[in-house]
């Protein structure tokens, strides 16, 4: 017998985003946060990610102007940079990550630390009102937090920090809205990844669900 299944893909993205706005908790949040959270659960396919998500004031609203302004775009890894949808951006906005430069490598020897966290010194010349976005690594999110705690390091405009995983993912996140050096928001808890990070950055990059 032949499966039958929605096939017109907007239709799909109407009831996608309806069952999210009917099943999660998203009454604390701001429209422009909602709009944010909605496109994170629908990557994850979790409604229960919705409490684990927590803004700094004002947050989504600046990183939404900062990339309206042209403010490239941050990445700790390509699964990152390489997910995000370039006709959502809204200024052509350049997307950079330094993991694969070929400095890296011996620059994480000197530092004694990992590739994820010695790509980010090759940020400094882009992070003054930058998008940082960090999906994957809490290595990088640290050393990105002992990297601000220097005044004459460039701020960037916010930070999405979601690293994922077991060792340090956690603390990371608390450390980054402990410290709130920028606006930034975080996913608490071990959860996190690629995808979601993408998709806050796809929303706020385009109002367009």
């Amino acid at each position: 017998m032949l499966h039958r299944y929605e096939t017109d893909g907007a239709e799909i993205y109407r009831q996608s985003f309806a069952t999210i706005r009917r099943e999660a908790a998203l009454e604390r949040f701001t429209p422009v946060e909602e709009r944010v959270v909605v496109r994170m659960i629908h990557a994850a396919g979790l409604v229960e990610l919705a409490p684990h998500v927590a803004f700094s004031p004002g947050m989504a609203e600046a990183a939404a102007q900062a990339l309206q302004k042209g403010a490239p775009v941050l990445c700790d890894v390509r699964m990152v940079s390489e997910g995000i949808t370039r006709s959502r951006l809204p200024a052509a906005n350049p997307i950079i990550c330094t993991l694969q430069d070929e400095r890296v490598p011996a620059l994480a020897r000197d530092m004694g630390n990992t590739r994820s966290a010695a790509a980010l010194e090759l940020w400094r010349p882009h992070l003054a009102g930058a998008v940082v976005a960090i999906g994957n690594a809490p290595t990088a999110l640290f050393h990105l937090l002992n990297m601000l705690q220097d005044p004459a390091c460039p701020r960037p405009a916010a930070i999405i920090g979601c690293p994922v995983g077991f060792v340090g993912a956690m603390e990371s996140k608390q450390a980054l809205m402990q410290d709130l050096p920028v606006p930034c928001m975080a996913v608490h808890g071990r959860l996190g990844g690629s995808a979601i990070t993408v998709a806050a950055i796809n929303a706020l990059a385009s109002h367009v669900e």
